[in-house]
Formats: C-alpha cells, structure tokens, sequence
C-alpha cells in the first residue's frame, strides 16, 4: 500500500489504538508518528489475492491464519504497528485476537514503486526484531521477482531472490509454490 507520512500528528500508541479504531482509513505507527495508508494498484491487489487464496487451504489444515491489509501486526510493543500486504500465524493468542497481530511468523509486502524504498530498508528492520517473524517476503508488483528473507541462527537472516520459472518455499509452513501462482492474470504491459 501507498505511505502518506504526516509529520504533524505525534500520539501515544494507547492513544493510537483508540483513535485508529474510529478511522475510516488505515494508519500505520511508528514511534509517535502516524502513516496514512492509501490503496494500491489492481495488480498489487491481486498479487496478494493470489497468494492468499492458495495458502489458506493449506493454513486452515494446521490450525494457522492467514490474513490481508486490513489487519494490523504490532511490530514493537507501544511504538510500532503496521499493516501488512498478507500476515500469517500460527500463535494461539493471534488466532484468539480481535484487534492485532503479535506473533507473526510470515510477513508479506507486495512492492509498489511509491512503497519499495521504505518496504526493503525501514520495514524490513522493523520487522526483523519480531522475534517469531520467520520469514519475510517481498513481492514486485512491477516485474516477475521475489525476495525472501528468513531468519537463521541468533541474528543471521538468509536472503534468497526468486524470478520467472522458480518455485518458491516458505519453509516456516512448509509450504512451497511456483511463482507464476503470484502473477497469474497480471500484465506487465504499460496502459
């Protein structure tokens, strides 16, 4: 999704919890600061409409979730929540939870050009301090690529890259799939 930055309102994350619940657009935190969220491309959408409906199935089998944009992942308690493009867990308490994400065990991002910078550099540090995040997954939305990064041993993150013909595995659901699954009805031709 597009990241609007809005330097002027700084909140406590109690006080962001309780005003974001209100809101008819999502917002994003981050150390007091609020990110508006905006809507992505059709292409963008579909890409995690792809993905999601392939796990599901396989999720729903071992007592796991998975969910789309609309729901938020507390990244650092009391300073940082976001929203992802697809979150899955596994965590008893996540599958209870009715307002966030605590125990993340895959993150997707599907890439747009507006959001790729501050999804692989910012987001991808934030996210690597979950401590169940397994796996983080980065989705062009403008070209047939994936990234993925997953976590090894103590603070080591292994990081692999995917293109045209690859199959793809998430070895945290033991899921894997080819990634012509991601595109499917995707055009990259210029409108």
């Amino acid at each position: 999704m597009i990241a609007n930055f809005q330097d002027s309102q700084k909140m406590t994350a109690e006080e962001y919890l309780k005003w974001e619940a209100t809101q008819e657009m999502r917002h994003e935190y981050v150390d007091g600061e609020i990110v508006a969220m905006t809507g992505g491309s059709i292409p963008h959408n579909d890409i995690a409409l792809n993905l999601y409906t392939s796990l599901r199935p396989h999720l729903r089998q071992r007592g796991c979730r998975v969910n789309v944009s609309d729901v938020k992942v507390q990244a650092n308690q009391n300073s940082r929540y976001f929203y992802p493009d697809l979150v899955i867990t596994c965590d008893p308490e996540d599958l209870k939870s009715r307002q966030f994400i605590q125990n993340p065990k895959v993150i997707v991002e599907v890439l747009s050009p507006s959001t790729a910078s501050y999804d692989c550099t910012k987001k991808l540090k934030y996210y690597r301090q979950i401590p169940s995040l397994q796996e983080y997954v980065l989705i062009d939305s403008e070209s047939m690529s994936v990234e993925v990064y997953q976590r090894g041993e103590g603070k080591m993150w292994h990081y692999y890259e995917y293109t045209n013909g690859d199959k793809i595995p998430l070895q945290s659901i033991e899921f894997e799939f080819q990634i012509e699954l991601l595109y499917e009805g995707i055009s990259f031709d210029q409108e």
